[in-house]
């Protein structure tokens, strides 16, 4: 048996995504056998975030910086918005390099079974960014969920009064995907989104 600490630690790692209690174990006996190094530099990057952490007041992305590097950066296209529905959503597509626009999370999805209301998320400050002026074109980057293309479908009837483009990602076959695989949702975006060929 371990001590009550090493189990508390077990504890709270196998609370993080992708960590069940044996992959939590394994790393905190990892981390046991580096403790002057790799526990060392774990507890100095957490404490660091810990006490520098902040919400970008522009666009919702977390942040050692307030606004945040993204909202700061000269290269990047302010009159295009991407709007998603969490912040990992906004570091995945950030991540891919190719969007060099701005973001706007929204702190989740609209979903009546779980009592999230159009209020519940950021959707009046988004409203708010777009009557200010400068925004061209709004890219709905909505999950291809139920709730995601209700929210997607929702922010789309709200931005109809302003000038803007509002456009979505695109839905259907992913590179290297074999039909007899695919689900009938994933089969049906992408025989709604066919194209002409050429």
């Amino acid at each position: 048996m371990a001590s009550q600490e090493i189990e508390t630690l077990t504890t709270v790692l196998s609370r993080l995504p992708g960590l069940g209690p044996r992959s939590a174990r394994r790393a905190v006996l990892w981390l046991i056998k580096r403790r002057e190094t790799a526990l060392v530099q774990l507890l100095d990057a957490l404490t660091a975030v810990k006490e520098t952490l902040v919400e970008c007041h522009i666009c919702g992305n977390v942040d050692t910086t307030d606004p945040c590097g993204i909202c700061v950066d000269p290269r990047r296209d302010p009159r295009s918005l991407c709007v998603v529905e969490e912040v990992a959503d906004l570091w995945a597509l950030d991540r891919a390099r190719l969007f060099t626009g701005c973001y706007h999370v929204l702190g989740g999805r609209l979903s009546a079974l779980d009592g999230v209301r159009p209020e519940d998320l950021t959707i009046d400050r988004l409203l708010q960014r777009i009557a200010e002026g400068g925004i061209d074109e709004v890219l709905l980057a909505m999950n291809a969920t139920l709730e995601g293309q209700t929210t997607a479908h929702y922010i789309a009837e709200r931005l109809e009064r302003y000038p803007v483009r509002v456009t979505q990602l695109a839905h259907g076959l992913p590179v290297g995907g074999e039909l007899d695989y695919l689900d009938e949702g994933t089969l049906a975006q992408a025989i709604r989104a066919r194209r002409p060929v050429g």
